[in-house]
């Protein structure tokens, strides 16, 4: 595993909880692959198959959520986009949803920054290495709806923030369900 990945998910591991905390965490390993399952690429170049996911999540006690992200076998030297998708990853790219929003716009899909922003999305975009290795962390200061959030998205760009345009990453190259508690 590269640096940049054993890096990323050390930092999420150490802030899983401790037995003291009570409070649950979720760690998802996979291989991207070509047919519905737990991680499916949808575009085989950017996201080759057999690359690799792991997804981090860590709730903290008294509220607040930090999320992991780290990749491994993907394009060098690319930026790509990440969310949090409110429904499981399907055969088609649209099925994993919308972005989650702890406050969710009424208006979809969602582009007003006043909605779609690292601080009620949770974003994860992030640069591979040289050897096509990246990852990235966030933190929110609330906690997922119970069943409301799914899947990460791996889209085809950084996420764009100004008006009309906000938390839009381009095509949905790959996803990963999460069991996100």
């Amino acid at each position: 595993m590269s640096a940049v990945v054993t890096t990323v998910l050390a930092a999420a591991v150490a802030a899983l909880p401790t037995a003291e905390t009570h409070c649950p965490g979720v760690i998802v390993a996979e291989r991207f692959g070509s047919s519905p399952g737990t991680a499916i690429t949808h575009d085989r170049d950017a996201v080759p198959e057999g690359s690799r996911v792991v997804v981090v999540e860590k709730p903290h006690k008294g509220g607040g959520t930090t999320v992991a992200v780290g990749l491994k076998g993907l394009q060098p030297d690319r930026t790509y986009g990440a969310h949090v998708h409110t429904k499981p990853c399907g055969p088609e790219p649209a099925d994993s949803g919308p972005h989650y929003q702890n406050t969710v716009d009424p208006v979809q899909p969602s582009v007003d920054p006043a909605y779609a922003n690292p601080d009620n999305e949770v974003w994860l975009d992030f640069t591979t290495n040289t050897r096509g290795s990246g990852g990235a962390v966030a933190t929110v200061d609330w906690r997922f709806r119970e069943g409301a959030a799914r899947s990460v998205v791996v889209h085809e760009h950084a996420t764009e923030t100004g008006p009309g345009h906000a938390g839009m990453a381009g095509a949905r190259l790959a996803c990963v369900n999460v069991p996100f508690s």
